[in-house]
């Protein structure tokens, strides 16, 4: 955090404006194919920064490079203002950047806690008697979704019998719980009604006021304009429009969504022409021939 003084000479904290991630022109290419061409995105503390297409757009793309998949093959990728290459997902998430997939990775049949703690599992103990710890996991887990406002009465029940925006509400609170700073979420809303994307919309808000910076990834610009803070556009590949909302409404948005002039022209296309009214004979009063 750097100062600055007021008109008495006091001086005053300035909240330090370094995005935590941000891509700047960034390309990505498969042989011949672009899958990005000079895409720039900032994520800052407290913002959601929304990514929105349609399919084929090149948002998997975008998700891949920030999780650490995928390297980029021209522009810079910055983290905390450090210039840098991901090499694989465990360095992305040792970043302090979580993704959170459509598909969750989770294992239906075991118990909420156990895919809380899946792969960083609690121990106690040592040597020929370290085991594991299930009743701080349990309390844990119980905790953590609490603290979001997920009030579960058994954290024992298969994470399957959860409904998906509760399967997603704890896929959040589990990143927020192992100090993600970064929360990359893919299509949250994408296979649920409208009352579970509610839901989840309220935890990645809940998110973004503990302090993360979020990427939404959606198709969906009414469920972005209702959480996000800046919005970028993609279209094959390449960014067709970046907006902060205060610079953009959500019909804006929406027709930048969808396509603009393009669907002015797809308008005219399915208009019908006016079905005369006089089918099958002269219209009425008209002059008779005989």
């Amino acid at each position: 955090m750097t100062t600055s003084a007021d008109p008495a000479g006091i001086p005053v904290p300035v909240p330090d404006r370094t995005p935590l991630v941000a891509l700047d022109g960034v390309s990505k290419y498969y042989g011949t194919i672009r899958a990005l061409e000079g895409v720039s995105l900032e994520v800052h503390a407290g913002e959601i920064s929304c990514v929105l297409g349609d399919n084929g757009a090149g948002k998997s793309t975008l998700i891949k490079i920030v999780a650490g998949l995928h390297r980029h093959d021209a522009g810079t990728l910055r983290i905390d203002g450090e210039e840098c290459r991901l090499s694989s997902p465990r360095e992305a998430l040792d970043r302090g950047i979580a993704t959170v997939y459509q598909d969750l990775a989770v294992v239906p049949l075991m118990p909420v806690w156990r895919n809380f703690f899946l792969g960083s599992e609690l121990t106690k103990g040592s040597g020929p008697f370290k085991r594991l710890d299930t009743d701080l996991m349990r309390r844990t887990t119980h905790a953590e979704l609490l603290r979001m406002g997920i009030d579960l009465r058994d954290v024992d029940q298969p994470i399957g019998t959860l409904s998906g925006g509760e399967r997603q509400c704890v896929a959040i609170a589990r990143a927020v719980h192992f100090g993600a700073k970064v929360l990359v979420l893919d299509e949250p809303t994408a296979a649920l009604g409208v009352k579970q994307s509610g839901v989840v919309l309220k935890y990645v808000a809940a998110a973004r006021d503990a302090g993360l910076g979020v990427v939404l990834i959606t198709h969906n610009p009414h469920h972005a304009y209702l959480v996000g803070d800046r919005f970028v556009l993609l279209k094959r590949g390449a960014t067709s429009g970046s907006h902060t909302r205060d610079g953009i409404t959500l019909d804006e948005l929406t027709r930048e969504m969808a396509g603009g002039s393009e669907l002015d022209d797809l308008r005219h296309e399915l208009e019908r022409a006016p079905v005369p009214t006089h089918i099958g004979g002269p219209p009425a009063g008209a002059a008779s021939d005989a």
